[in-house]
């Protein structure tokens, strides 16, 4: 079966964090793969559209620059954090604002074209109470997303609230009405809702907590993966998990029998393989 594969699904990167550090860490635990997903950064702010490509090649630069020292299996997601289009709105106006994340969302379906990245994301809805404008707003900018995903049959990782059927079945169903495999809609951070009537097809990317993982292997599927959400920042160590989380886990579950071999390959292997084209 070969070596053990341990893949972290969700992880972020700064220029002023720990960045390659924190990756030598996470292999030094056992870790083998992982998505590195962009986020807004310190070192660029975003003022309209054109600024998404600068704070895009910083995450690309980084994930060179880990790859090249830690050898680790490293695939990009690139995309407008949904977040940005309120401080966009109060800068340019609700409709310059909307085109901004637009545009941000044609960048990064670019680089995928090109081969550069291997997603979108994380793209989606703020994770809070928002006006009807804003929503209305954010789902047109998802829905293109969505789009260029088809056009390139590549991943989405999605950012909004915590997750319910409610929002796995807006995000199939969306998927679905422009043609989009909901397999490739991956929702970030979601809560242990594995079972195809918790999914309606949508990838579920859970946080690597001991209650959240038993639940979803107690529902005897094998189809999600795990992620910390480390966000690398030296402000906040260990937030929001630690980098060496995915690999503890993994081997305490083992040990446990609560995971076996077998089901570590899926999740870690043949899943992330998969939804990346690896």
């Amino acid at each position: 079966m070969g070596p053990l594969p341990i893949y972290d699904n969700h992880i972020h990167m700064s220029p002023s964090g720990r960045n390659v550090e924190a990756l030598l860490e996470f292999k030094a635990a056992g870790g083998t793969g992982l998505t590195l997903v962009t986020l807004p950064y310190k070192e660029v702010q975003i003022c309209g559209g054109e600024d998404f490509v600068t704070s895009y090649g910083i995450t690309l630069d980084l994930a060179d620059k880990a790859r090249e020292r830690t050898g680790l299996e490293i695939n990009v997601a690139v995309g407008p954090y949904p977040v940005l289009l309120l401080p966009l709105a109060e800068r340019l106006g609700a409709e310059k604002a909307e085109g901004a994340m637009l545009r941000g969302m044609d960048d990064a379906a670019r680089l995928v074209a090109e081969g550069k990245a291997s997603a979108i994301g994380e793209i989606g809805r703020p994770h809070f109470d928002v006006s009807q404008d804003v929503l209305d707003s954010s789902h047109r900018i998802l829905r293109r997303g969505m789009e260029h995903a088809k056009e390139l049959d590549c991943p989405v990782i999605i950012h909004c609230e915590s997750g319910s059927l409610e929002t796995n079945r807006y995000l199939s169903e969306t998927a679905r009405s422009v043609g989009l495999d909901p397999g490739l809609v991956v929702k970030h951070f979601s809560p242990p809702l594995v079972l195809p009537d918790e999914t309606f097809g949508v990838m579920p990317s859970i946080p690597a907590s001991k209650s959240y993982l038993a639940e979803a292997i107690g529902k005897g599927t094998r189809r999600f993966m795990m992620e910390t959400d480390y966000i690398d920042d030296l402000d906040k160590p260990g937030a929001v998990m630690s980098i060496n989380t995915v690999p503890k886990k993994v081997h305490s579950m083992l040990a446990s029998g609560k995971m076996s071999e077998e089901f570590v390959h899926h999740i870690c292997k043949e899943l992330p393989d998969s939804l990346y084209h690896r």
